[in-house]
């Protein structure tokens, strides 16, 4: 037992020091960032309205947006990112060994990913939550009415243990089938390889709209789970930890000021102290971070607020049509909520 023990401790400790390691190269991640010329964005493997590319093979969506606002702070333009696509097994690897410097790609805030991966989450993009997609002709209304159901699930996410947390809490069976990617997810599901296909509900919308035939596929209204979804990036960096952070909150910040792409320029002549300070035009409150002071209005010029990239890529005016709900934001009966630029 002693020995058993002896060696966990050594594994252990050889975690810590590659984590370790991990993060002392990873420190200068703003400076190697400026020498590439270009943020490495680590992306889904094709989500529409969240991480995607379109037609023209440019990449769309509300994770992409983050990026895209990451790129505008550091270097004044948007377009400076280079995406990486990255299925859920993959991607924390990916972003601890360095190939990524920010994951954006629908990925849960959970205590074991932001504290024992070496990772930190800097925000919550999108407040979502399990669900169960299933084809009209099963016949069923309920999540409760699923008692030995095959159903199709991604590997790497914390839908398979929370699919199983539940239902078991419900005395019930089901039959997993597993799949790498949610392209092979949703495929297995579409050829009948399982009665039912649970995700995120924002991703099971998305998927939806991939099917031959989307109106032959409900999504049941329960919600089994808490999955807020951000951005992550390594640990042992705080400069970029706080680029990556308030990058998200300025959005946030512009969207209860009514700052937009339209008038930000107006904006700049605003005599609202707040609007003053996120806009650069009263103190440099990028300073701290190694930017400069209009860091915000490139941001907001380039990318927008968090309301226009929510509803140009999964709202009510995007193929998507999903409600902002608790995604709304605090003063509009929603949960999103920024600090203060100050």
């Amino acid at each position: 037992m002693r020995d058993n023990k002896n060696k966990w401790v050594l594994l252990t400790s050889a975690a810590a020091l590659a984590l370790g390691t991990a993060s002392l190269a990873s420190a200068n991640t703003l400076q190697n960032t400026i020498e590439r010329g270009a943020v490495q964005c680590g992306v889904s493997d094709g989500l529409p309205g969240f991480s995607a590319p379109d037609d023209q093979g440019e990449w769309q969506g509300l994770d992409v947006d983050v990026c895209r606002a990451v790129a505008a702070a550091v270097f004044g333009d948007a377009e400076a990112v280079r995406y990486i696509s990255l299925n859920a097994v993959e991607r924390f690897t990916a972003l601890q060994s360095g190939e990524v410097d920010v994951l954006s790609r629908n990925t849960t805030w959970t205590t074991t990913r932001d504290t024992t991966l070496g990772l930190n989450f800097t925000g919550v993009t999108f407040y979502d939550g399990i669900g169960f997609m299933i084809n009209r002709d099963l016949g069923v209304s309920s999540a409760k009415d699923l008692d030995g159901a095959a159903i199709c699930v991604q590997s790497g996410t914390t839908t398979e243990l929370n699919v199983a947390d539940y239902f078991r809490a419900n005395d019930m069976a089901f039959d997993p089938i597993v799949f790498d990617t949610s392209e092979q997810t949703v495929g297995g599901y579409e050829a009948g390889r399982c009665d039912v296909l649970t995700s995120d509900t924002s991703q099971l919308a998305a998927l939806r709209i991939q099917l031959s035939d989307p109106d032959q596929s409900v999504i049941l209204p329960e919600i089994i789970s808490k999955e807020p979804l951000g951005p992550v990036v390594r640990q042992g960096d705080d400069q970029w930890f706080n680029i990556v952070k308030w990058s998200l909150f300025a959005m946030l910040n512009a969207e209860e000021m009514g700052i937009t792409r339209d008038n930000v320029d107006e904006m700049l002549e605003s005599e609202d102290p707040d609007i003053a300070r996120l806009l650069g035009q009263d103190g440099n409150y990028g300073e701290g971070m190694g930017l400069d002071a209009d860091w915000a209005y490139n941001i907001i010029s380039q990318v927008g607020n968090y309301g226009e990239s929510y509803e140009r890529n999964v709202g009510m005016g995007s193929p998507l049509q999903i409600e902002r709900g608790i995604n709304a934001l605090w003063t509009e009966g929603g949960i999103q909520y920024a600090p203060p630029i100050r």
